[in-house]
């Protein structure tokens, strides 16, 4: 038997202790960037839905790299962002304790897909919930007012409450997501109360919170993998192959004294399903819909797409969707946000999107990216065609 090193790197982070399953599925943000009184009003955060990847070629702008003026193929995530709505606010004061919510206001009118987010079970429920919030509403409300008064007089931090519409992504889920999202900038708290206010019932773009070229965090749940044992969830070394009892194993769990096995030591378990948080990712481009919801079908005819994956070097009219739509997902129709490399978690999962916490420096940072091409071939085996009728053409029909 060979020489065996003495000291090696332990396998795995301890960082991401405890590794398990995830108390909830979309991705909760727990800071916000910090506030800037002199920037305008602003929302934080936005939400959307993971549909595939694929990969772009443009040319790198970045002076001192060896890439520079050079072509370069990337990988990027397509997300699905159709517009959120603006459906209430809270006011939180700040306490030696962290932070306290003092009140929350609703909007006089809430969807369906939102009130589904407040019942177990929807089909059998009165669907009464806000029913009587919003009679309330149809006369003079001074209870709104009065909140809103309070808020100004004792808040320091406001959030909006807003939701996803998640009946346009065609996804098999009918409950939409909700979630608070900080609003930043404006001299005081009565600016933001009154930006928050404005918004109710409004539909907000993606574009409206962030801009192309912008660095920022997703937030999301990792694809889950089951249970798992420590080779693969800790990647230890498998043991020789005459081992007794098995070779994907620990060895030696630990000394005989402590008496019990410390928590350092990789042992089978969850894998997958867990809370995470990835810093930088920039946005290569924000698409507007393909087909927005509104439009219908005129006189039976497919309504007119918008080419949103064009570009000034390929003016092939053609939008997101790749031929065959993306696997285990379909067609893009509404918002996207195009981000450089790969997101947590699955196809359809939601993501949660926030501005970054720290300032933006570097070159990588600070480059403008101008796309050349968007592949939009078919994901689904070795793509040869970027659009149906450059097919239909190379065949002859």
């Amino acid at each position: 038997m060979s020489h065996r090193k003495f000291e090696a790197p332990r396998h795995g982070s301890l960082g991401f202790l405890p590794r398990k399953r995830c108390r909830r599925h979309r991705g909760r943000i727990r800071s916000f960037p910090k506030d800037d009184a002199s920037k305008p009003c602003h929302l934080t955060a936005f939400m959307a839905y993971k549909a595939g990847m694929t990969h772009i070629l443009r040319e790198v702008n970045r002076a001192g790299s060896m890439l520079n003026k050079q072509e370069t193929v990337e990988p990027v995530t397509i997300l699905e962002a159709p517009p959120m709505v603006v459906v209430g606010m809270v006011g939180y004061m700040e306490t030696p304790k962290g932070l306290r919510a003092l009140t929350t206001v609703w909007a006089s009118f809430l969807a369906d897909s939102v009130k589904r987010r407040f019942y177990k079970n929807w089909y059998r429920s009165k669907k009464k919930a806000f029913s009587s919030h919003a009679n309330k509403e149809e006369g003079e409300n001074t209870d709104l007012e009065k909140e809103l008064e309070r808020m100004c007089k004792y808040c320091q931090v406001i959030r909006v409450l807003a939701h996803t519409q998640i009946e346009k992504c065609k996804l098999r889920q009918k409950k939409a997501h909700l979630m608070e999202i900080q609003i930043n900038g404006g001299g005081s708290v009565a600016d933001k109360v009154k930006y928050g206010k404005e918004l109710f019932e409004h539909k907000v773009p993606v574009d409206a919170v962030f801009q192309q070229n912008e660095m920022i965090d997703t937030i999301a749940v990792t694809k889950g993998k089951g249970y798992e044992g420590v080779v693969t969830r800790w990647g230890v070394t498998r043991l020789p192959r005459k081992t007794h009892r098995g070779l994907r194993k620990v060895a030696c769990v630990g000394a005989w004294h402590p008496a019990r096995i410390q928590y350092s030591v990789a042992r089978a378990g969850q894998n997958g399903y867990h809370h995470r948080t990835e810093i930088n990712k920039k946005i290569y481009r924000i698409g507007k819909a393909a087909r927005p919801s509104g439009d219908g079908k005129q006189g039976g005819a497919k309504p007119k797409i918008h080419p949103n994956a064009s570009t000034e070097a390929d003016l092939t009219a053609k939008a997101i969707t790749p031929m065959g739509g993306f696997p285990h997902y379909g067609e893009v129709n509404e918002d996207y946000v195009m981000i450089k490399g790969g997101v947590p978690g699955p196809k359809k999962r939601v993501v949660t999107l926030r501005k970054t916490l720290i300032p933006q420096t570097s070159r990588a940072a600070n480059e403008e990216i101008t796309l050349k091409f968007i592949d939009t071939s078919s994901k689904f085996g070795h793509g040869r065609f970027q659009t149906s009728a450059e097919k239909r053409k190379f065949y002859g029909k």
